[in-house]
């Protein structure tokens, strides 16, 4: 139903629609990126206090994976701006 709308638009308002479902993944990517780097650091925090003495250990795991996460969201996030600003 939607597609048909969608697809029965004039060229503007179809670029205002992907202006819009580009600002609206924008934002998904940076909500689910600070969501995963929250999980991350509170399970590791977790492992540090169940076994302290492998703390050095589980906190570069926690940095790799935490920097891996925000590679990703960096890069849906500038693909979104690539369709926000790029015609």
């Amino acid at each position: 139903m939607l597609n048909s709308i969608i697809l029965n638009l004039s060229p503007e308002a179809a670029a205002e629609f992907a202006k819009f479902g580009a600002a609206i993944g924008a934002g998904i990517a940076a909500i689910a990126a600070g969501i995963g780097i929250g999980r991350i650091g509170g399970s590791a925090m977790e492992s540090i206090a169940r076994q302290p003495e492998s703390a050095g250990d589980i906190r570069a795991n926690m940095i790799v994976a935490a920097a891996l996460i925000e590679g990703v969201a960096f890069f849906a996030i500038v693909l979104c701006l690539l369709i926000l600003f790029v015609k």
